[in-house]
Protein backbone atom coordinates (compact mmCIF):
# COMPACT_ATOMS: atom_id res chain seq x y z
CA UNK A 1 0.00 0.00 0.00
CA UNK A 2 1.19 3.25 -0.97
CA UNK A 3 -0.15 7.07 -0.65
CA UNK A 4 1.45 9.55 -2.87
CA UNK A 5 2.13 12.68 -1.21
CA UNK A 6 0.47 15.47 -2.37
CA UNK A 7 0.80 17.75 -5.91
CA UNK A 8 -0.06 21.04 -6.15
CA UNK A 9 -2.98 22.00 -8.38
CA UNK A 10 -5.56 20.05 -9.81
CA UNK A 11 -4.40 17.28 -11.41
CA UNK A 12 -5.73 13.97 -12.80
CA UNK A 13 -5.69 10.81 -11.53
CA UNK A 14 -3.54 9.80 -14.36
CA UNK A 15 -1.27 12.79 -14.57
CA UNK A 16 -0.42 12.55 -10.92
CA UNK A 17 0.22 8.47 -11.02
CA UNK A 18 2.44 9.36 -14.06
CA UNK A 19 4.16 12.46 -12.46
CA UNK A 20 5.05 10.02 -9.84
CA UNK A 21 6.35 7.44 -11.74
CA UNK A 22 3.82 4.82 -10.57
CA UNK A 23 2.42 3.60 -14.16
CA UNK A 24 6.31 3.11 -15.42
CA UNK A 25 6.91 0.99 -12.26
CA UNK A 26 4.27 -0.97 -12.49
CA UNK A 27 5.42 -1.70 -15.97
CA UNK A 28 9.01 -2.50 -15.26
CA UNK A 29 8.34 -4.71 -12.65
CA UNK A 30 5.13 -6.30 -13.97
CA UNK A 31 3.05 -5.57 -11.18
CA UNK A 32 -1.13 -6.03 -11.55
CA UNK A 33 -3.17 -3.64 -10.26
CA UNK A 34 -7.12 -2.95 -10.89
CA UNK A 35 -7.88 0.68 -11.30
CA UNK A 36 -10.89 2.82 -12.29
CA UNK A 37 -11.57 4.08 -15.56
CA UNK A 38 -9.69 7.34 -15.51
CA UNK A 39 -6.53 5.10 -15.78
CA UNK A 40 -7.58 3.76 -18.92
CA UNK A 41 -4.36 3.48 -21.19
CA UNK A 42 -1.99 3.29 -18.51
CA UNK A 43 -0.38 -0.27 -19.44
CA UNK A 44 -0.51 -3.48 -19.66
CA UNK A 45 -0.56 -4.51 -16.19
CA UNK A 46 -3.30 -1.77 -14.76
CA UNK A 47 -6.41 -3.77 -15.46
CA UNK A 48 -9.66 -1.20 -15.92
CA UNK A 49 -13.53 -1.65 -16.33
CA UNK A 50 -15.50 -2.04 -20.02
CA UNK A 51 -16.95 1.16 -20.76
CA UNK A 52 -20.10 1.24 -22.76
CA UNK A 53 -18.37 3.45 -25.95
CA UNK A 54 -19.78 2.67 -28.77
CA UNK A 55 -23.08 4.34 -29.97
CA UNK A 56 -25.98 2.83 -31.88
CA UNK A 57 -26.10 4.33 -34.90
CA UNK A 58 -30.18 4.26 -35.52
CA UNK A 59 -30.77 5.03 -31.47
CA UNK A 60 -27.90 7.11 -30.97
CA UNK A 61 -27.90 5.41 -27.42
CA UNK A 62 -24.90 3.80 -25.81
CA UNK A 63 -24.73 0.08 -26.49
CA UNK A 64 -25.13 -2.20 -23.58
CA UNK A 65 -22.07 -4.21 -22.61
CA UNK A 66 -22.32 -8.02 -23.25
CA UNK A 67 -22.81 -10.22 -20.72
CA UNK A 68 -18.59 -11.67 -20.64
CA UNK A 69 -18.16 -7.91 -20.01
CA UNK A 70 -20.35 -7.21 -17.71
CA UNK A 71 -19.02 -10.60 -15.34
CA UNK A 72 -15.16 -9.10 -16.21
CA UNK A 73 -16.94 -5.92 -14.27
CA UNK A 74 -18.54 -7.47 -11.59
CA UNK A 75 -14.93 -9.19 -10.77
CA UNK A 76 -12.92 -5.75 -11.20
CA UNK A 77 -15.57 -4.28 -8.88
CA UNK A 78 -14.95 -7.18 -6.15
CA UNK A 79 -11.36 -7.02 -6.56
CA UNK A 80 -11.18 -2.83 -6.05
CA UNK A 81 -14.45 -3.26 -3.30
CA UNK A 82 -11.93 -4.00 -0.05
CA UNK A 83 -9.74 -0.28 -1.17
CA UNK A 84 -12.90 1.77 -1.94
CA UNK A 85 -14.86 0.95 1.37
CA UNK A 86 -11.91 1.68 3.15
CA UNK A 87 -11.32 5.31 1.39
CA UNK A 88 -15.29 6.16 2.13
CA UNK A 89 -14.71 5.05 5.45
CA UNK A 90 -11.92 7.49 6.12
CA UNK A 91 -14.02 10.06 4.93
CA UNK A 92 -16.18 9.93 7.73
CA UNK A 93 -13.25 10.08 10.06
CA UNK A 94 -13.29 13.79 11.85
CA UNK A 95 -9.90 13.46 13.05
CA UNK A 96 -8.51 13.53 9.26
CA UNK A 97 -10.49 16.40 9.01
CA UNK A 98 -9.22 17.90 12.06
CA UNK A 99 -5.45 16.31 11.87
CA UNK A 100 -2.95 18.28 14.43
CA UNK A 101 0.08 16.55 13.60
CA UNK A 102 2.59 17.64 10.50
CA UNK A 103 0.19 17.51 7.61
CA UNK A 104 3.68 15.82 6.08
CA UNK A 105 3.30 12.91 7.49
CA UNK A 106 -0.76 12.17 6.83
CA UNK A 107 -0.10 10.10 4.31
CA UNK A 108 1.97 7.80 6.22
CA UNK A 109 -1.20 7.82 8.66
CA UNK A 110 -3.16 7.10 6.41
CA UNK A 111 -1.23 4.22 4.88
CA UNK A 112 -1.54 2.61 8.31
CA UNK A 113 -5.26 3.25 8.64
CA UNK A 114 -5.83 2.01 5.29
CA UNK A 115 -3.81 -1.09 5.52
CA UNK A 116 -5.15 -2.09 9.04
CA UNK A 117 -8.97 -1.63 7.94
CA UNK A 118 -8.06 -4.05 4.73
CA UNK A 119 -6.48 -6.78 6.97
CA UNK A 120 -9.54 -6.51 9.31
CA UNK A 121 -11.68 -6.87 6.64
Amino acid sequence: MWISPPLPGARHDMGAAREHGIIDALTEHDIPAAADTAYQGAGPTVAVPHRRRRKDPDTGRFRPLSHNQREVNAAHSRRRGPGERVNAELKNWKILRKIRSSPNRAGQLIAAVQTLMIVNT
